[in-house]
């Protein structure tokens, strides 16, 4: 029984994997596809050549959104956002919303940003433990100015589920920079330790800044 065991879990390992990658593949197509609603239905593939084609609406999706990004990157583009931009800033709860996403996006994705750049730890739930966190910035000058010690702001993603997770703002003498990228780390919560990061340099770029 044992040899038929291993085997058994041997083709687990391989097709859990691959099972989960063909999932999610097909759930992001399947929602880019949504794009096609918006074509007039004259034009939809689906009356043009009598049936669907998947992924259609992806190339849609990264059309449009590569389309968006040449007309933005002159001056005209840049004066067609900033009047848009206008007409959602009379709209009280538009405009809350839509500047809040809007500045956690250009963070996010802004080369020059220090956010989700730096893999730390950081000594959670209590002084004994320690929890892999992203740096994702510095505390505001509000903030600031009422902690006594240099602190920074940092995002504890829980497991196996990194979306959600925690925002606290910790000593910065308190945290230890670790040597590995961003996705690495993220294995690593996502299989709960299971996958291991891989060290961009023999040793840590930083340690507690206490020692």
């Amino acid at each position: 029984m044992a040899p038929l065991k291993r085997y058994f879990i041997t083709g687990l390992l391989i097709w859990i994997p691959l099972v989960i990658t063909v999932w999610v593949l097909t759930a992001i197509v399947g929602t880019m596809d949504q794009s096609l609603r918006l074509l007039p239905a004259a034009v939809q593939p689906v009356n043009l050549l009598g049936f669907n084609i998947p992924g259609a609406g992806t190339l849609l999706t990264l059309l449009v959104i590569f389309l968006t990004g040449l007309i933005t990157a002159n001056i005209i583009g840049q004066k067609l956002v900033r009047f848009w931009e206008g007409l959602l800033a009379r709209i009280p709860i538009v405009k809350s919303i839509y500047y809040s996403v809007k500045q956690v996006s250009d963070t996010l994705f802004s080369g020059s940003g220090e956010a989700f750049r730096k893999v730390l730890l950081v000594r959670y739930p209590h002084p004994e433990a320690w929890s892999v966190a992203f740096q994702t910035g510095l505390p505001a000058r509000q903030i600031g100015e009422m902690l006594p010690d240099e602190h920074v702001s940092v995002f504890i993603p829980t497991a196996p589920s990194p979306v959600n997770g925690f925002f606290f703002f910790v000593k910065k003498s308190e945290t230890i920079e670790l040597d590995i990228s961003v996705d690495d780390a993220l294995k690593y919560i996502v299989s709960m330790g299971v996958v291991p990061p891989q060290q961009r340099h023999p040793n840590l770029v930083g340690r507690a800044q206490n020692e």
